[in-house]
Formats: C-alpha cells, sequence, structure tokens
C-alpha cells in the first residue's frame, strides 16, 4: 500500500487529489494539512512513502518542507512530489536542488497524476527527459557550482557512468541494458553514487550531472 501525506493550502484541490487517490487499492491518504509547518508534522508523524507538497504556502513554503524532510535521516524513505500551478520556474528546481523527487502541474490528467504516485512511491524521479533538458536550459547552466565537479571524484568510472545515464531520463532496467550489467547491478551502482554524492534521489543526481558538467543538455 503506498501512503501519501497532502499538503496543500487550497481545500478544493486537497479533495479533488485525496478523492483520486482513496479510489485507488493501492493508494492510501493517511494525512493532510493546509500549509507547510502542519505538513511536516504529520510526515514526521505517518513518515509516508510520498509527500504531495504545494510549492507556495503559508507559514512555511514547500521548498523549505522539502529540504527538512530531505534532512531528516528518519523520513529517507518519504519522497516528496511538488505541486505548481505553473509548470517549470524557479521554484520547481529550487524544490528539486533541495531533494525532491519530481514535480507536477496542478492541472495534470488524473491518469497521469495516479502514475506520478507510483512511480515516485517506487524511488524514480519524476523528471522526462525532456522536462530535465528545460530545467537545466533555465537554471543550472545560470548557476554553476564548483564543487559539484570535485564530488564526482568520489564516484567509480561504472558509478560516473551509472549517473550520465540516470541524467539522460533512463530506468534501471534501461540503465542495466546499456552497461550490460543485471539490473540489480545497476541499482547498487545508482544508490552508491547517491550516497557518495548525498543526494536524497535520482532527481538530486540529475542536478548534480548537470552542475558539475558531467553531462550537458547537448549530450541529453
Amino acid at each position: 500500500m503506498i501512503r501519501v501525506v497532502l499538503v496543500d493550502d487550497q481545500p478544493l484541490l486537497r479533495s479533488g487529489f485525496r478523492a483520486l487517490l482513496d479510489a485507488e487499492d493501492d493508494i492510501e491518504v493517511v494525512a493532510e494539512a493546509a500549509d507547510g509547518q502542519q505538513g511536516l508534522a504529520l510526515v514526521r508523524q505517518h513518515v509516508p512513502d510520498v509527500a504531495l507538497v504545494d510549492v507556495q504556502m503559508p507559514v512555511m513554503d514547500g521548498i523549505e518542507v522539502t529540504g527538512r524532510i530531505a534532512a531528516d535521516p528518519a523520513l529517507a524513505g518519504v519522497h516528496v512530489v511538488i505541486l505548481t500551478n505553473y509548470g517549470i520556474d524557479e521554484y520547481v528546481f529550487d524544490a528539486l536542488r533541495a531533494g525532491a523527487a519530481g514535480f507536477l502541474v496542478k492541472d495534470v490528467e488524473p491518469e497521469d497524476f495516479l502514475h506520478a504516485m507510483r512511480v515516485a512511491a517506487r524511488g524514480d524521479a519524476l523528471l522526462a527527459p525532456s522536462i530535465t533538458r528545460k530545467l537545466i536550459d533555465r537554471y543550472v547552466t545560470d548557476r554553476p557550482r564548483p564543487e559539484a565537479g570535485t564530488q564526482l571524484s568520489w564516484l567509480t568510472t561504472r558509478e560516473r557512468e551509472a549517473v550520465v545515464l540516470v541524467a539522460r531520463g533512463l530506468s534501471n532496467d534501461q540503465i542495466a541494458e546499456r552497461m550490460v550489467i543485471s539490473p540489480v547491478t545497476a541499482k547498487t551502482h545508482v544508490n552508491r553514487a547517491m550516497t557518495k554524492l548525498h543526494a536524497h534521489d535520482r532527481a538530486q543526481l540529475v542536478v548534480i550531472a548537470y552542475e558539475s558538467g558531467l553531462v550537458t543538455p547537448r549530450d541529453s
């Protein structure tokens, strides 16, 4: 069962999302909150698989909520999905940098929304290659982080290769096929890279790969 905490200051939207989720046999909404501070408290209380968090809220915004979840070892299994009205914007990028697994626009189609919840619960990033390129073109290339390049020295050759493929939007099965290894080994390479680079999830690996120059928009 996929357990979800909803955090959004708009009651009508929360009700709509809850109705969609509760109608599914494999998904359960365990709590909902109207502001970030309350939402963070409920995430700590319930430790859900997915926290669906509005990016702009009173008391505490979604970026701060995401950062606090990512920084708490007790919440390592919680995957944050950011909700936004505006699609790709600076708030979304900051949320991904803070540790969000991905983002959804609030007018997302119901079937896409439900698929996204299942993808996030598995620990996969909600970042299609086309979305990744737009994010990088608009933000990462304007915000170089020299320290990101030095972090890559901590990786083995195979781990670096796996990070490149994650940044290009490949799943573990696709990475395994490309690297001619088993899916279990591919997952191990990805997980070790995440640990060494202090990445909360695959989305942060994507950010690090571009900020370090390991991958460029032309490559993807």
